[in-house]
């Protein structure tokens, strides 16, 4: 599968503190990587030095049109992954990476995700079923519905998951305030953006 992104860098800003089968089971499924080599070359994990006086920046690998197989995006995930580890125990510079893609249809599984909440037999499922590492409880990604994958190195912003989790549900409300001028908020005691009623972003952890 051939898929080409732009891969652009974009500045990170400050937020206040707050193939396969369409039927198939495969928890803790690994499937190969089929990416082009260019969107993991050693330009896509180096950048200059930053100093605490200059803001940093985030690379950002826009795959937005493309539906990509769930399998296939975790793998680039982990290998992103690998790659930052790599720089931090050199102590080299390491970016943040944003991926951006549509999913084919699937439904993963946080780990402590209880199949109860799939309504049908996850033996006969009508798409490919995984459980992931991330928290969170059964989800459904499809045609049409923008994901977004954020790796970020914590330690140079603050080892704090509430503080990212709240500062993902910021950069949720203000695009949908500004370019969309669709009111959203917070629903206490939940994770996520609300409009109504209806959830718009389940901020799942890894």
């Amino acid at each position: 599968m051939d898929l080409a992104a732009n891969h652009f860098q974009i500045p990170i800003l400050a937020f206040p503190a707050s193939k396969h089968t369409e039927k198939s089971f495969r928890p803790q499924s690994r499937a190969p990587v089929s990416k082009p080599n260019q969107l993991f070359d050693s330009q896509a994990f180096t950048s200059p030095s930053t100093s605490n006086d200059r803001p940093r920046t985030c690379e950002c690998l826009d795959l937005y049109k493309d539906l990509v197989p769930y399998g296939e995006a975790w793998s680039w995930q982990r290998r992103i992954v690998r790659e930052k580890k790599s720089l931090i125990e050199r102590s080299q510079d390491c970016p943040d990476t944003l991926i951006i893609l549509q999913h084919r249809p699937v439904y993963t599984l946080g780990t402590d995700s209880s199949e109860e909440y799939l309504n049908f037999d996850i033996k006969d499922a009508p798409y490919d079923v995984y459980r992931t590492e991330r928290g969170g409880e059964v989800t459904y990604h499809g045609p049409g519905q923008l994901v977004m994958y954020p790796i970020i190195n914590l330690r140079n912003h603050r080892m704090d998951l509430h503080w990212y989790l709240r500062a993902l549900e910021e950069v949720v409300i203000r695009v949908l305030s500004s370019t969309f001028s669709i009111k959203a908020s917070r629903l206490e005691g939940f994770t996520g953006v609300w409009v109504a009623s209806a959830v718009l972003n389940n901020c799942g952890t890894r």
